[in-house]
């Protein structure tokens, strides 16, 4: 009885194929973070110092001209120099403090089958759906919100995060323009594209 042999691009094609589908599926879902804070002063600094950490870059680079730095070395040079030292150092000093007073609010996109169930719990009013509208408007973003909102303790394990309730509660507090942000971060997250379509 003889067996059959399969042609060898076959066998070739096996181990590259399962190599290629497992790293497809390790990939993370998409992440995406909306930055809360209500300090303007703590913002303003921030780009204040990165406006003068910019100056003094560009100081110190005519200032290395004038003085015949090679072109090989200036960056060195440049990157050395005490004020250029001084100004990231501010700029880290104002980045410090706006991060420990800006509150973050992270979101993980939904498999495909969850986001359809999602869909399927939270239909649209017949008015609705006759205004073109996928979602009921009123209780889908809270739970989409919800959902999608992942928290991680200072180890970076995942920990209890925000329920229903929460996300209705903070669209219902919060102005018009906050609301519409939180709920569109955890929309977009799962509404863009990471693959290059047609290229490559």
């Amino acid at each position: 009885m003889s067996t059959h042999t399969p042609p060898p691009s076959v066998v070739a094609r096996d181990p590259h194929w399962a190599a290629k589908m497992q790293r497809l599926r390790s990939r993370r879902l998409a992440e995406r973070t909306l930055s809360i804070c209500d300090d303007p002063t703590l913002k303003a600094a921030v780009t204040e110092a990165a406006l003068g950490l910019a100056r003094a870059r560009t100081e110190a680079q005519a200032a290395s001209i004038e003085q015949g730095i090679t072109e090989s070395a200036r960056s060195e040079w440049v990157a050395q120099r005490p004020e250029v030292l001084a100004a990231e150092g501010r700029l880290a000093d104002a980045q410090k403090e706006l991060d420990q007073e800006t509150e973050r609010l992270t979101f993980r996109a939904l498999p495909r089958p969850a986001w359809e169930q999602l869909l399927r719990e939270h239909p649209p009013t017949e008015a609705q759906a006759d205004a073109g509208m996928e979602y009921n408007v009123e209780t889908f973003p809270a739970a989409l919100i919800a959902a999608c909102h992942i928290e991680r303790d200072a180890a970076g394990a995942e920990v209890p995060s925000m329920t229903e309730a929460d996300a209705q509660e903070l669209l219902d507090s919060w102005a018009d323009a906050d609301a519409k942000a939180l709920f569109t971060t955890a929309l977009v997250v799962n509404q863009t594209i990471r693959a290059d379509l047609g290229k490559g």
